[in-house]
């Protein structure tokens, strides 16, 4: 007799299921880790579908997650099955709920790989409110309870890391032990929402992580399990979930650090600003491969007066530090004297950090993009025109294509689609832009004539981007004709700045000869929206398979079927579970799309429009919206700029322009 509170084995997935015990049906690998049941009988398909209520009211609506029975059921089940076939584990899928001696949480197991060379098993613990003992006044507003949930992520994974439960095991070759670790997402310097731990409305915590179940060749280690899921998983939940075990005045500081963070950005439009630098903070990092501050010998920073902007803070109180005006600033000086590490500590901005980061103090208008030269980067249906015309043959520019976009062209494309889904600030560094796009001095004006020099370089555009509302910061270090269209001018002399501006305008009224200064445009010219038709345009490899199978390989890379992404010019991802959620918003709009009248989009619905739609689902329900039911562990909200950067540079999607609807 199992846990399962009898009939033998299989009898409860018989019942719900009505099939013949626990086989797969024919059920794929991608079915499972996206949460869709086609092989369900009518009993299980309503179950599935809601019978058992939403989460927030017992966290059981998928049968993944149905009552199976107590932590000793699950202790006899896993004795049981020892010595089975590895996919004798897949009896233990469900809800077992431990005892107070067990740790008096539900743990759930919702999908069991089907091979131990597999992705792992993914779990979750669901802690009661009275036993997570979170106080209310940690959970008041989104941002505490997101700075809460990264903090117990921390903590949790922490605990795993300590007595090695992250280490796998394996000896013997194929035939020997393997598996047994257990995995926590681990997060970087960033504070963003995840799906490693919820907190739901009634105070109740959930922690997500994965589990490699052990086996010797494809045989189950049943004994193994348990000691992982039943003594070790314990300790870890105690140590690094519960509110008495942590180190609470380090939860109470990563709390009040987010909040300063997110009241200081929210600040910026108030205080016509675009970008706060707080002084004291350390901006450069502790190498290329590594977002931790440097160690010693960092300049803190600190503001010219002349810049300076003082701010009310909940938690530090007042706070002065650089405030960067809305319009166009210039951030120039030597090699290695700080310029390109100050516009990478605004890019980073637009996210929170956590304590001891270093740039705590450093918040930038959330809808800020950097926009880079992209060799190579396919470019569709973009309206390009504002930077790029009159080009040979007659291309039209104004719905431009091209599987691979020169220097200029596909910079033109990234500021068009940032402005397209709603960037009010650019964020440029000279280092990475295409020369000819950004300036031309008068001797090459002297020998190619504008009639016959297809581009407008980004400098004539300046003027009426700011028209527009639209902010710039940019690093120059090699052309002063940028100083004609400056509002600001900042020096980074040894990582110190200074208020260059007035020295910077007279340099540029000396050299105001008629040769000089190029064209300024008091139109800017239109960004024509666009409607997403499909994500992923080929045809499936079988007859009624319209799924694909979907890997992120990188922080840069996404594979879909045969195509990979690259997203390695996206400069503002930060974290890997930023580019899984992406990949999971992509199928989400593939499927969206597929649902729709003969397989596209609504041609009034634009591709703002649906990234607006995926922020509203996000905001209601957390990264999960993007994932489906998959209860997934280990992604990060990333932000609609870098959601729309996927699209846009996917070469399988279809994009195309909606008339009538430039802007």
């Amino acid at each position: 007799m199992s846990g399962r509170g009898g009939g033998g084995r299989g009898w409860y997935y018989k019942q719900l299921y009505g099939g013949g015990g626990r086989g797969r049906g024919g059920r794929s690998q991608r079915q499972e880790e996206e949460g869709q049941q086609p092989w369900l009988g009518q009993r299980g398909r309503e179950e599935a579908e809601g019978g058992g209520g939403s989460d927030d009211e017992g966290y059981d609506a998928d049968p993944a997650s149905a009552a199976a029975g107590s932590g000793d059921g699950l202790a006899a089940e896993l004795r049981r099955i020892d010595g089975k076939g590895y996919r004798a584990y897949k009896d233990v899928e469900g809800r077992w709920q431990m005892s107070a001696a067990q740790g008096g949480y539900a743990l759930c197991i919702d999908w069991v790989q089907g091979d131990p060379f597999a992705s792992p098993s993914r779990c979750r613990v669901i802690l009661p409110a009275a036993l997570a003992g979170l106080p209310p006044g940690l959970l008041t507003t989104r941002t505490r309870r997101t700075a809460v949930c990264d903090f117990l992520t921390r903590s949790f994974g922490a605990a795993v890391s300590a007595s090695g439960g992250d280490i796998r095991r394996q000896s013997g070759g194929w035939q020997g032990e393997k598996g047994g670790e257990m995995s926590v997402d681990r997060p970087g310097q960033h504070v963003l929402e995840r799906t490693s731990v919820l907190i739901h409305p009634d105070g109740a915590v959930e922690a997500r992580f994965t589990v490699a179940l052990p086996a010797r060749g494809r045989t189950v280690l049943g004994q193994w399990a348990s000691s992982i899921l039943l003594q070790n998983l314990p300790r870890y939940v105690h140590r690094g979930l519960l509110y008495s075990q942590v180190d609470q005045q380090r939860l109470q500081a990563h709390v009040e650090c987010v909040e300063d963070t997110q009241a200081l950005r929210d600040q910026l439009p108030s205080l016509g600003l675009v970008a706060f630098v707080g002084d004291g903070s350390i901006l450069p990092r502790k190498s290329g491969a590594c977002d931790e501050p440097m160690p010693a010998g960092a300049v803190p920073f600190r503001a010219p007066d002349s810049l300076a902007v003082t701010v009310s803070l909940p938690n530090r109180g007042q706070v002065r530090g650089l405030g960067i005006r809305r319009s166009v600033t210039l951030i120039v000086g030597g090699g290695f004297h700080g310029k390109s590490t100050l516009l990478n500590a605004l890019e980073l901005g637009v996210y929170n950090k956590v304590p001891g980061d270093g740039r705590e103090l450093i918040a930038t208008d959330p809808t800020a993009v950097k926009i880079r030269a992209e060799d190579g980067r396919r470019v569709e249906a973009v309206n390009i025109s504002p930077y790029i015309a009159n080009l040979p043959f007659g291309k039209d520019t104004a719905c431009f294509q091209t599987p691979d976009a020169s220097g200029s062209t596909s910079q033109a494309a990234n500021i068009q689609e940032a402005l397209e889904v709603g960037a009010r600030t650019l964020l440029v560094d000279e280092d990475t832009s295409a020369t000819n796009f950004m300036i031309r001095d008068a001797r090459m004006q002297e020998l190619v004539s504008g009639d016959k020099e297809p581009i407008t370089p980004f400098i004539c555009r300046l003027p009426a981007l700011a028209a527009r509302g639209v902010s710039c910061v940019l690093v120059i270090g090699g052309s002063g004709q940028y100083f004609d269209v400056a509002d600001t001018v900042i020096c980074m002399d040894s990582y110190v700045p200074a208020d260059v501006t007035e020295a910077a305008q007279a340099i540029s009224r000396r050299h105001a000869g008629p040769g000089e200064r190029l064209p300024r445009h008091e139109e800017y010219g239109e960004v024509t929206p666009r409607a997403l038709l499909s994500v992923h345009s080929r045809p499936p490899a079988r007859a009624g398979e319209w799924d694909l199978r979907v890997k992120t390989r990188t922080l840069s890379c996404i594979q879909l079927g045969q195509d990979e992404l690259d997203l390695s010019a996206v400069e503002q991802l930060v974290e890997v579970s930023q580019t899984r959620a992406i990949a999971d918003a992509l199928m989400r709009l593939r499927r969206q799309l597929a649902e729709s009248a003969g397989g596209g989009a609504d041609p009034r619905r634009s591709l703002a429009d649906l990234l607006d739609w995926l922020e509203a689902a996000m905001d209601e329900q957390g990264v999960d919206a993007l994932a489906g039911r998959s209860k997934s562990g280990n992604l990060a909200r990333p932000r609609r700029f870098e959601l729309a950067a996927a699209i846009n540079r996917l070469r399988t999607a279809q994009l195309q322009q909606l008339k009538g609807g430039a802007s």
